[in-house]
């Protein structure tokens, strides 16, 4: 077992998490501790943007046409919210084990404009850490999907060791937690992936312009939407919207506002109790009958199934 898996494990005894099979919070904000004893078979899944560690078992996530498989000592970038499919696996019977961190705005652009301003003492420091500013147009032509894995190197292992090892005191992780969480995002930044997070702190890129449509989406899912007003809303074309967007996410703005609202409403069945109809108006459906027949085809399953 690495260093990883028995400091989580560690942490979910101490934590009285060895039932969990899902997401539970720590003291740490944007720190999230997941446990699972049996995985899952490939099913719908959304994924919130930030950095994903995996310690133990190894899970498969489908985007488009495209596949990412991750599983013990690597860790997954995830730069925007993505409605995508899972399968996750344990490994000789021992549950999944991982933590998933939210990266702060203010905090990715500090770090950004620390490594972008001068903060070197040698050019070539500079470059090294910066290979994102090199044929910056070209790499507007054909931007990257929003998520991506990669091995843990050893400082970025050692800092995840420091940070599990916090979340076992409270005290600890309340002052020191902060300031560790800092240290993974800036080794994540000089990671072979880590152009994903540059790059939306790059305003007037268009991953970043894309970023902010997602953000929006995920916070007025309800609402009519217009795509028309969503390109409106970052000052892009429309065609050059339609073919920024689906680059990122690898659906259509229509298709990826179907996802979120379909699991938006799974959460309300499944976590609140809400009767499939009240589920549907909540999340933007004015059809009950379209909504339950979108969501048997999303899921595989009736809504019925899921409360």
């Amino acid at each position: 077992m690495s260093k990883l898996a028995l400091l989580m494990q560690s942490y979910a005894e101490k934590k009285n998490l060895n039932q969990l099979d899902g997401v539970a919070k720590t003291l740490v904000d944007g720190v999230y501790f997941y446990r699972s004893p049996l995985g899952n078979k490939r099913q719908p899944f959304l994924y919130q943007s930030g950095i994903i560690a995996m310690a133990q078992g190894h899970k498969k996530i489908y985007l488009g046409g495209k596949s990412v498989t991750y599983g013990a000592g690597d860790y997954v970038v995830v730069g925007v919210p993505m409605p995508l499919e899972c399968e996750a696996y344990t490994q000789d019977d021992k549950p999944i084990l991982g933590l998933s961190i939210d990266v702060d705005a203010q905090l990715l652009h500090t770090l950004v404009n620390q490594l972008t301003e001068g903060a070197f003492s040698h050019r070539h420091e500079a470059e090294l850490f910066t290979p994102y500013l090199k044929n910056k147009e070209q790499k507007e032509k054909k931007l990257n999907l929003g998520l991506q894995s990669e091995s843990l190197n050893e400082e970025l292992d050692d800092a995840l060791a420091r940070l599990l090892k916090v979340l076992h005191c409270d005290r600890d992780a309340k002052v020191l937690g902060e300031g560790i969480v800092k240290e993974i995002v800036y080794r994540t930044l000089l990671g072979r992936h880590g152009h994903i997070l540059f790059d939306l702190a790059q305003h007037d890129g268009h991953y970043a312009r894309i970023a902010k449509v997602l953000n929006h989406l995920h916070l007025a899912y309800a609402d009519e939407i217009r795509v028309e007003d969503l390109a409106q809303q970052v000052h892009m074309s429309l065609s050059g919207f339609h073919r920024a967007f689906r680059e990122v996410t690898s659906e259509t703005p229509l298709q990826y506002l179907k996802k979120i609202r379909l699991s938006k409403a799974k959460d309300l069945i499944n976590l609140e109790g809400k009767r499939a109809s009240e589920a549907a108006l909540m999340v933007g459906y004015a059809s009950p009958t379209q909504f339950s027949r979108e969501f048997k085809r999303y899921f595989n399953s009736t809504p019925r199934s899921f409360a």
